[in-house]
């Protein structure tokens, strides 16, 4: 029920993935939803709204797709949880409905952040924690490096502190306390710092920061490339005789753009709760769903939530 573009899209993704061989359940208000095929449906009564109070939302909205959705997963009904609706209250409902992961001090959102030519770069937190103590990205670090590992195939992913040099005293005080903890953290392959251009590279694999950072550069990012993509296609346009060259090379941009496209991903992993739980982007289409799905698939069969847990118990001792 939630995003901009639901139930439509939301729907169009889950019966795609369905036809792909991903069973899926949708939640919320049947009469509501449209043709949804021989798809299964949990009602809920209610919708937390894009713009509603996400905790105050869980607490008064119990029957909502939100809540009812993460009850799906805590009682078996439903493998992974994947929402496109309010961020807030889907990180809310899979934390009080599915729980956390023991040891876990806060869960964190795990961006895949694309790289031309290269793996993925994952970036955590982006936007569950505006601010956070040096110990906690010390278990982002962690769970970002067990979900590159498993996600991405990286055996010893690479890890980075993102601050505003390289250099180990660059940053305010909670970066360089978190790079000493990280300096002596085992389970992590931790390489210093990393500025926002090392990002979108394959000289780390893993970066971590603060939420409110985090989603600043992802938001950044984000409408970085679409500004990109605009202003290719406006010079491919501006010349008539530009028009043979430009078509001559759209298929190999269009596979640049596809590797850029966040629709590709799908969304991104809410790590540290106890439970797969996939949170999309509030405008995704039919495409974003259909890969979200299959994300959300591949961290079940990978078994990921029990990897980040013995990490976390590892690391505690």
């Amino acid at each position: 029920m939630g995003g901009d573009r639901a139930p439509a899209e939301i729907v169009a993704g889950a019966r795609q993935a369905v036809a792909n061989g991903r069973p899926v359940v949708l939640v919320g208000r049947r009469a509501d939803l449209g043709d949804v095929g021989e798809l299964d449906v949990i009602e809920a009564s209610e919708v937390i709204e894009m713009d509603e109070d996400p905790a105050g939302g869980v607490r008064r909205k119990k029957d909502s797709s939100l809540v009812r959705c993460a009850e799906a997963v805590r009682d078996g009904r439903a493998s992974a949880m994947v929402s496109a609706g309010n961020t807030g209250a889907t990180m809310a409902s899979a934390l009080l409905r599915m729980g956390r992961i023991k040891g876990v001090t806060r869960p964190a959102i795990a961006t895949s952040i694309p790289v031309p030519g290269g793996t993925p770069t994952v970036l955590l937190d982006s936007g569950a924690n505006a601010e956070v103590q040096p110990d906690w990205l010390v278990q982002f670090a962690l769970m970002g490096a067990v979900f590159s590992n498993h996600r991405y195939g990286v055996a010893a992913p690479r890890v980075g502190l993102l601050s505003i040099g390289e250099e180990p005293g660059k940053g305010d005080t909670l970066r360089k306390e978190a790079y000493e903890l990280l300096g002596a953290a085992s389970g992590v392959d931790f390489i210093g710092n990393v500025e926002g251009r090392d990002i979108m590279t394959d000289d780390v694999d893993v970066v971590v920061t603060d939420g409110f950072t985090g989603n600043v550069v992802l938001k950044t990012l984000e409408g970085g490339m679409r500004t990109v993509v605009r202003g290719l296609l406006s010079a491919f346009a501006s010349k008539p005789e530009y028009k043979e060259h430009a078509d001559a090379l759209m298929p190999a941009l269009l596979e640049v753009y596809a590797t850029l496209d966040p629709e590709t991903y799908g969304g991104a992993m809410l790590l540290g709760v106890d439970g797969v739980c996939i949170i999309g982007h509030g405008s995704s289409s039919a495409k974003a769903m259909v890969n979200a799905i299959g994300g959300a698939v591949d961290m079940v069969e990978a078994n990921l939530v029990e990897h980040v847990r013995a990490a976390i118990a590892t690391a505690a001792g």
